[in-house]
Order: structure tokens, then sequence, then C-alpha cells
């Protein structure tokens, strides 16, 4: 590559970042105008209140008619809380997408351990694209909650059974999700 090429190469390189930095800039400017999507939506992940997950507006259940929620996966975590008069422990899916959204599942359920299991299998570079997680009805329990997870329109296949070591799985989870939104691009 002779200098005039070698240079072309790094202003368009350098046009691009710029493009790049512009664009990150777009994605996180907050809605201007009247709008209702003040702070974050928390979603409960279970099959009460006639869906497969809910929100809650002053206390009254609401279900959630989409069908699936498309963002950028930004934290995992777990939290102790109470529910129903009885400490708890929940997992928090924090997604970024039109705006911030909070997942809530039990930290031992079904929906939990299938995001889990699917995160722990990728990379942090297939965080940088918005994943999708799709809530799914138990066919034989109606109490049953499952979620498919998608990155771009990949389904992530991650079984588990009752030997799953889920520590390793969970640690897993964590630093894959945690080691993505560290890296500056």
């Amino acid at each position: 590559m002779n200098p005039q090429e070698t240079s072309d190469l790094f202003a368009a390189l350098m046009r691009q970042e710029e493009l790049l930095k512009q664009l990150v800039a777009a994605i996180n400017k907050p809605k201007l105008g009247l709008h209702s999507e003040a702070g974050s939506c928390k979603i409960y992940c279970n099959r009460q209140h006639g869906g497969l997950w809910y929100t809650l507006s002053n206390s009254e259940p609401s279900a959630v008619p989409q069908s699936a929620l498309t963002g950028y996966l930004k934290e995992l975590r777990f939290e102790n809380t109470e529910r129903r008069k009885k400490e708890t422990c929940k997992l928090l899916i924090t997604i970024q997408a039109d705006r911030t959204y909070i997942l809530e599942s039990g930290y031992d359920t079904h929906f939990s351990k299938c995001i889990l299991a699917a995160i722990a299998t990728l990379t942090p570079q297939q965080l940088y694209s918005p994943i999708t997680l799709q809530p799914q009805p138990g066919t034989t329990d109606e109490n049953v909650l499952f979620c498919r997870v998608w990155v771009e329109s990949e389904l992530v296949m991650a079984s588990y059974n009752e030997q799953t070591e889920w520590r390793q799985i969970w640690e897993q989870a964590l630093a894959v999700t945690k080691t993505a939104n560290e890296i500056a691009f």
C-alpha cells in the first residue's frame, strides 16, 4: 500500500469513527416532547394476570401484549426482595431499547434459567448487537414460562437439566454482560 492509499484509508476510518460517535449520541438522546415513557419500565415475567408478562401501574397489573422485547443487554443482576411478605431472590435483566426495561423473574424459574444459559454461551462481541427476549409458555404446565433468546435473527440454543452447574452458568452470563458493557466502541 502506498503512502497516499494509507492516508486515504486513515481519513476514511476517521470519518467512519465520527459517524459512529454521532450515531451512538443519537441513540442515547432522550425523547423530546410529550410522552408517557419517563424512567424505566419494569416487566414481571410470569404467567399471571392474563399474559406471559405484565407491568404494574398504580399497583394494577396490565398484561404486556407484545410477544418479544428487543434491545441491548445492559445488566444482569440478582436482588433479594420481598414479595407476598416473603423474602425472595429475583433476577433483574436490564434492556436498553426505546427506553430502559427491567425484566424481573424468580432466580430459579425456567425463564431466568433460559436467559442465563443462553447469555453464558455468548461472547461480549455478540452482545454489541441487540438481543430479543421472547417469552414462551410451557405446554404441560400452565404456570411454566420459558424464554427464547435471539441475537439478531439467530436463536441461541442453550439447554440445561438437573445436573447443570448453575453457579458457573450465572457467573459466566454476568461476566459476559459486564465485559460487553465495559468495552468502549
